[in-house]
């Protein structure tokens, strides 16, 4: 057994330990006292993947079904899956004093999706230390709202669950409708949106950003995903406020107050984060399709939240308008992309479509669903986000399986995947070129 570990390649230990700490909570999900009435192998598997994953997607009711064992089960997996395994492997290994060896510091990259080992014991010790400080600013803002509300002991444990869930960018709430109940809340609206926006921009941006003092001297992922993430979540907010602002189901009923934090929320949410404010399967049609882009796109690379990535999204895009311009090079804030990174760009966002396609392909013949639902699930699964437009609790268990592949290969990468299955070939014969048609 041990032999067979040591064969294994970063990417297929990465994966073997996630699946065996997903089988661990599930386990742990079933147990008579985790529950307040009984639910089969399958859907405590499910919470307990959505909550590995980081994604919040629910067959059942986290309020209703879970008793306080199982609601700790479930926030334990989050803070596992959002800031990895492998950190926290890494940071067992720090307190104990022992050596953090070549093989620990692969794992470690891979999981974190960094491109080179330089730094990355470094970037795990700040990593905790930003996260424990960050959840518990949290927290205690939090507390400030719901204390009065709902009381010490609830106030303050609904507080706990809530930042580490929101961090994380998990998306699991303890109230049936998510946060609706808090549309027009400026504390919950701003404390939670804050939290998963610094989630998703990825642990090496705010390490990044902590090193350096002037936004000059930032690396150009520092630099593409902050103005990136900013662009994306004020075009995303005007957007739901112009689609949905007459729809009485939705914005239509709110102020116009209201009507900009909700817009706010849902477009940040979106990115991974899970949360929603607005009953999503309300939404017009228009929306949910923008919604599923935004999803796809996701958060950032190094990040707790999912999707192809910010910056892989970005990439392709200035690709595409390199070669209208005739360019050769992309050129960004004065540096040359890499070659390497566009081609790591296509291969991420081709896997990661072949995957969507094929889960909806299977979910259209097994579910009884419409056709935009079912893509909203597979999308919002894939990206890690937990939305839902109300056919989660509905699926049989062949589309629970494949919900449940989707949010794994979503949380650790399509490229991790690829590289479990592929042997990696290194050839130094090179062949003449010839033109291929395309287009």
């Amino acid at each position: 057994m041990k032999t067979k570990m040591i064969n294994m390649n970063p990417s297929q230990l990465l994966i073997l330990v996630f699946t065996i700490f997903i089988i661990i909570g599930t386990i742990f999900l079933k147990l008579p006292w985790a529950t307040t009435t009984s639910i089969s192998w399958w859907d405590a598997l499910f919470t307990a993947t959505s909550a590995m994953t980081v994604t919040g997607l629910a067959v059942v009711d986290t309020e209703t079904a879970y008793t306080l064992f199982g609601e700790i089960v479930i926030v334990s997996l989050i803070q596992l899956g959002g800031l990895g395994i492998m950190s926290f492997a890494v940071l067992i290994f720090m307190v104990l004093g022992k050596k953090i060896g070549f093989r620990e510091r692969i794992l470690v990259q891979q999981s974190m999706n960094q491109t080179s080992l330089g730094g990355v014991v470094q970037l795990v010790r700040n990593l905790f230390f930003f996260s424990l400080v960050i959840e518990f600013i949290a927290m205690v803002l939090l507390s400030l709202r719901w204390v009065p509300e709902l009381g010490w002991s609830k106030g303050i444990y609904y507080s706990f669950f809530h930042s580490i869930s929101a961090f994380n960018n998990a998306g699991f709430a303890l109230w049936s409708d998510g946060l609706s109940r808090y549309v027009g809340d400026p504390i919950i609206n701003i404390v939670i949106t804050l939290l998963f926006i610094i989630g998703g921009l990825g642990f090496t941006v705010l390490a990044d950003l902590k090193s350096k003092d002037t936004f000059r001297k930032l690396s150009l992922h520092s630099k593409i995903m902050i103005v990136g993430t900013f662009s994306i979540n004020i075009v995303a907010m005007l957007f739901i406020f112009i689609l949905e602002y007459g729809n009485p189901n939705t914005l239509g009923s709110l102020s116009l107050v209201e009507k900009w934090w909700a817009s706010y929320f849902q477009a940040v949410t979106t990115r991974t984060a899970g949360f929603n404010s607005l009953d999503i399967g309300s939404l017009s049609d228009p929306t949910i399709h923008f919604m599923i882009l935004l999803m796809f796109v996701g958060a950032g690379s190094a990040s707790t939240g999912g999707g192809i990535k910010l910056t892989t999204f970005i990439v392709i895009v200035l690709a595409v308008v390199t070669y209208l311009k005739g360019k050769k090079e992309i050129v960004v804030a004065r540096r040359t992309v890499a070659e390497t990174i566009i081609f790591r760009s296509l291969a991420i966002t081709m896997i990661s479509l072949t995957l969507i396609f094929l889960a909806i392909f299977v979910l259209t013949i097994t579910e009884e669903a419409a056709f935009l639902p079912i893509v909203f699930e597979v999308v919002s699964a894939f990206g890690t986000v937990g939305l839902s437009m109300g056919i989660t609790g509905t699926l049989s268990i062949i589309g629970k399986l494949v919900i449940i592949i989707v949010m794994f290969a979503g949380k650790l990468g399509p490229l991790t995947f690829a590289f479990s299955l592929a042997r990696q070939e290194k050839s130094k014969i090179r062949y003449p070129q010839e033109d291929v048609l395309t287009g």
